[in-house]
C-alpha cells in the first residue's frame, strides 16, 4: 500500500511561493514511494507543483506595520479559518513559509493540539522584536534557516534548528552569463546598463519607482551612454510604472515583464529595493545600491525596533557594509546618484565585491530544498 502524507503549508508572498514550489518538487523527487497531499495557501508556482490553495495568496501580501491594520479583520478571519480547517483535518505536518506574523499564530494553535509544526525562513529575531524567540519556541518543532548566522539564537534558546542554505544559491551559476542576458535584451558588450528594481509590492513601487527614475535621469545627465532596464514584477506593477514614464521619455529605458534575473544579469550596476532581490544581485555578482522607503508611520515604528546594523542581505551575510543602504529621508537623488556612478567607474571596488560575493555564494550553496525536504520528513517520521 502506498503511504499518504498530508502536509499543510501557508506562503504569504512571492518569495515564499518560490521556496514552497522548490520544496514540494524536492519532496516528490526524493520520496517517490509516498503519495503526498499539499494544501493551504500558496501562489501560482506552488499550485503548478501540485499544491491546493484555498485562497488567493495575494490576500496575505501586505507590507509595513500600519498597512495590515487596514485589512486586519480579513486577515484574522482567513487565519481563523485555516486553523479550524487544519484542526478538523490534521496534517502530518504544518509548515509556515516566512510571513511569521501570520504563520506563527497558526503554528502555535496546531502545535498545542499535538500537530507537528515547522517554519521555513527564520523571522528576523536577531534584528528586532527579539522576545519573539519565546513565542517561536512554543510554536514550532523545527526552524529551517536560509542563512548560517541565524542558527545561534535558536540554539541558545533550545529550539531545534537546521541551516539548509538558500535555494537561489543552488540555482545561480557561480559565474553569471552577462553576455547571454545582454543579447536577450538587445544590449551589446560595451553598453553601460543600470537595472532599476523598485520592488514587487504596490506600496514599494509607489514610493520607490519615482525616486529610481529620477536617479536614472540624474545619472543619464552625467553619462549619456547609460541605458536602463526596469523589470515589472507583474501586470499591476507594469501599469503603475507606465503611468510614470511619460515624464521620462528622454531616458533610454526598457520596461520588461518579469525577468528580473535577466535584467540584473545584463546590468553593470543595480539600484534596488531591499529584499530577497539583493541576494539575487549578490549571486549574480553585481555591484548594487540599496534604497528603501516606507509609509512614515511604519518607518517611525520599525526604526525604533530594529537592532541590526544592516538591512540588506549582502551586508548581513558579510557582517560589513559591502553595499550602500539609503533609507527613508536619506534615499534621495543627490545621495544615490553618486554611489551608482561610483559603481560603474571603480574597477577595484567591483573586483573586491566579486571575490566576497563568490565566497558567500559558495557558503549558501547547500542543495537547500533537498536539505529542507529531508529535515521535514525526518520530523514527520519521529
Amino acid at each position: 500500500m502506498t503511504q499518504t502524507v498530508h502536509i499543510g503549508m501557508v506562503a504569504g508572498e512571492a518569495s515564499g511561493d518560490i521556496l514552497g514550489s522548490d520544496l514540494i518538487q524536492a519532496i516528490k523527487r526524493r520520496y517517490t514511494d509516498i503519495q503526498f497531499q499539499f494544501e493551504g495557501v500558496g501562489g501560482p508556482l506552488m499550485c503548478a507543483a501540485g499544491f491546493t490553495s484555498h485562497i488567493n495568496m495575494e490576500r496575505l501580501s501586505v507590507m509595513g506595520l500600519v498597512e495590515p491594520l487596514k485589512r486586519l479583520p480579513e486577515l484574522l478571519r482567513v487565519r481563523r479559518n485555516l486553523i479550524n480547517h487544519f484542526l478538523a483535518q490534521p496534517p502530518d505536518l504544518f509548515l509556515g513559509i516566512d510571513s511569521p506574523d501570520f504563520n506563527l499564530a497558526i503554528e502555535y494553535k496546531l502545535k498545542s493540539r499535538h500537530i507537528k509544526t515547522a517554519h521555513y525562513v527564520s523571522p528576523s529575531v536577531w534584528a528586532w522584536r527579539q522576545k519573539r524567540i519565546h513565542r517561536i519556541a512554543n510554536s514550532v518543532d523545527l526552524m529551517l534557516t536560509l542563512f548560517p548566522f541565524e542558527t545561534a539564537i535558536y540554539q541558545q534558546h533550545g529550539v531545534a534548528v537546521e541551516f539548509v542554505g538558500h535555494p537561489l544559491a543552488d540555482q545561480f551559476a557561480m559565474e553569471p552569463d552577462t553576455t547571454a542576458a545582454r543579447e536577450a535584451l538587445g544590449y551589446t558588450e560595451n553598453d553601460r546598463v543600470l537595472a532599476l528594481l523598485p520592488g514587487s509590492r504596490g506600496g514599494e513601487v509607489k514610493l520607490l519607482a519615482p525616486l529610481f527614475l529620477e536617479v536614472a535621469a540624474a545619472c543619464h545627465g552625467i553619462d549619456e551612454r547609460l541605458q536602463f532596464v526596469l523589470p515589472a514584477a507583474n501586470a499591476q506593477r507594469r501599469q503603475q510604472i507606465q503611468q510614470l514614464l511619460p515624464n521620462y521619455q528622454q531616458l533610454p529605458l526598457k520596461l520588461i515583464d518579469g525577468n528580473s534575473h535577466m535584467a540584473m544579469a545584463a546590468a553593470d550596476v543595480v539600484l534596488m529595493a531591499s529584499g530577497t532581490t539583493t541576494l539575487e544581485a549578490l549571486l549574480l555578482k553585481k555591484p548594487m545600491v540599496v534604497a528603501y522607503k516606507m509609509a512614515p508611520m511604519s518607518y517611525a515604528i520599525i526604526s525604533r525596533l530594529v537592532k541590526s546594523e544592516f538591512i540588506s542581505l549582502p551586508n548581513l551575510l558579510a557582517g560589513e557594509a559591502l553595499v550602500p543602504e539609503l533609507l527613508q529621508h536619506d534615499a534621495r537623488v543627490d545621495t544615490i546618484s553618486p554611489l551608482v556612478m561610483e559603481r560603474f567607474d571603480n574597477r577595484d571596488l567591483r573586483t573586491d565585491l566579486t571575490r566576497v560575493y563568490s565566497g558567500i555564494h559558495q557558503q549558501l550553496k547547500q542543495n537547500a530544498s533537498v536539505c529542507a525536504a529531508t529535515a521535514l520528513m525526518d520530523l514527520i517520521n519521529r
